[in-house]
């Protein structure tokens, strides 16, 4: 009996096939299609296709995140061309300005179930594969096509296996874990391959320390991530889901299960690694590669001139949850910072929890800006784009130089409650240190 990937899985199922192998070049129907606020410009490609009408226009879903709200003239003119679109088109699963970042707000809307195959026009939409979703990012004139036919070509890649075992130490995160795998392996090690998470340490991550790790797993390269679902996952989705469409529990959580995917334990794979999560500590990312890792305590005592907690890799609430622990002291004061702090929750339903819990007003008592949830800063579009020669501690998944809008402006990359630490001190500190002091 032949023995399949989950990649494999993935793809015959939306391609109606039986099987397919490795290597081949299949046409697939995504489940879904994603696109932010580069749909004007696809708009333009999916014209020059001829076709008058999006084929499945219930299978789009469009955020606008990028640039929200819009910085410019054009980037509002953009917004106001995206609108009409939708409107034209009857595309249903169209969010708003500050509603949040595309993979959050389609994570927290259940658009996308364990199994199915998601096609997004960004780079991150590997990020979906915390559910067991196939996700890879697309061209703009690829998303186009889709757009005009419902359909694209995909090659069915070769898979990666990344065992975990044990599960993280205290103070360690799955930003720690995820810059682990690119500063062992280097930024061009999952290059077009399926990265397929297995081992009981799959089971010691909660939720949002998935998306994180699936989310960065863009930075190596791959074409798509893996993570098996389990219960906490299918409750999660499933009370979204129920939230959604009105329908009970119970059926809700049948079909959040019912595509779900795993895969064959002698399927073939290029390689197999073990990654012992017991033994990781805190790492941090430094100019201008994301597979730049150093410890923490090897670039310890850095200056920075601005931090940033937020985007599709660090601004959930648990995010939040862990940097509002670093401010508030034990006995409900709040360390104040030394250089500005930019919190932007990833979604507006992050916020709204966020002001419940009382993060954000040890956010605003510690002196932090916080921003319409979305991508802000991390594409270099608008809102805390950094001053040349100034260095920026962030949260985000990227540190190529430009990346915040200033080449001549380093970023280093590290965990919520690092870059809360930091923003304290005014270099880069680990949140024990405060502790101590």
């Amino acid at each position: 009996m032949t023995a399949f990937t989950f990649a494999q899985k993935a793809i015959a199922r939306a391609a109606g096939l039986p099987q397919v192998d490795i290597g081949t070049v299949v046409e697939v129907e995504p489940d879904r299609a994603l696109s932010h606020d580069n749909s004007a410009a696809i708009m333009r490609i999916f014209a020059d296709t001829g076709a008058k009408r999006v084929r499945y226009p219930e299978r789009l879903a469009i955020t606008l995140d990028h640039a929200a709200p819009p910085p410019t003239t054009r980037h509002a003119q953009n917004h106001a061309e995206i609108r009409r679109f939708v409107r034209e088109q009857g595309i249903r699963h169209f969010f708003e300005i500050g509603r949040g970042i595309c993979h959050q707000v389609l994570s927290e809307e259940a658009l996308v179930l364990p199994g199915q195959l998601i096609l997004g026009a960004d780079s991150h939409t590997p990020h979906f594969g915390w559910m067991g979703a196939f996700g890879a990012g697309v061209g703009r004139s690829e998303m186009a096509a889709i757009w005009a036919t419902g359909r694209l070509w995909l090659r069915v890649p070769e898979t990666l296996s990344i065992e975990l075992r044990g599960s993280l130490p205290e103070g360690v995160t799955a930003k720690d874990l995820a810059l682990h795998i690119l500063g062992r392996f280097g930024a061009d090690g999952g290059t077009y391959l399926s990265v397929e998470f297995a081992g009981e340490g799959v089971a010691s991550l909660d939720v949002a320390q998935r998306m994180t790790l699936a989310n960065m797993m863009a930075e190596f390269g791959v074409k798509n991530a893996y993570l098996p679902p389990d219960e906490k996952v299918f409750h999660w989705l499933a009370v979204r889901y129920a939230r959604r469409t009105g329908v009970g529990p119970e059926e809700a959580l049948a079909q959040v299960q019912k595509d779900a995917l795993y895969p064959d334990a002698a399927a073939p794979v290029v390689a197999r690694h073990v990654v012992v999560l017991d033994e990781l500590e805190p790492l941090v990312a430094c100019p201008h590669r994301p597979d730049h890792v150093l410890p923490l305590s090897a670039v310890s005592g850095r200056e920075v001139h601005q931090a940033f907690i937020g985007t599709c890799t660090n601004g959930r609430l648990e995010d939040l949850a862990a940097a509002a622990a670093v401010l508030r002291r034990t006995d409900g004061s709040t360390r104040h910072i030394t250089v500005p702090l930019i919190v932007i929750p990833a979604s507006r339903t992050v916020l709204q929890e966020a002001v419940a819990a009382g993060y954000v007003q040890t956010f605003l008592e510690a002196g932090a800006v916080l921003g319409t949830p979305g991508c802000g800063p991390c594409m270099g579009n608008h809102f805390g784009i950094p001053a040349p020669g100034e260095v920026v501690i962030s949260t985000a998944n990227r540190n190529y130089r430009g990346r915040m809008g200033t080449r001549e402006s380093e970023v280093y990359l590290s965990s919520p409650a690092v870059v809360a630490a930091s923003a304290v001190t005014g270099r880069i500190t680990h949140p024990a240190e405060l502790e101590a002091g």
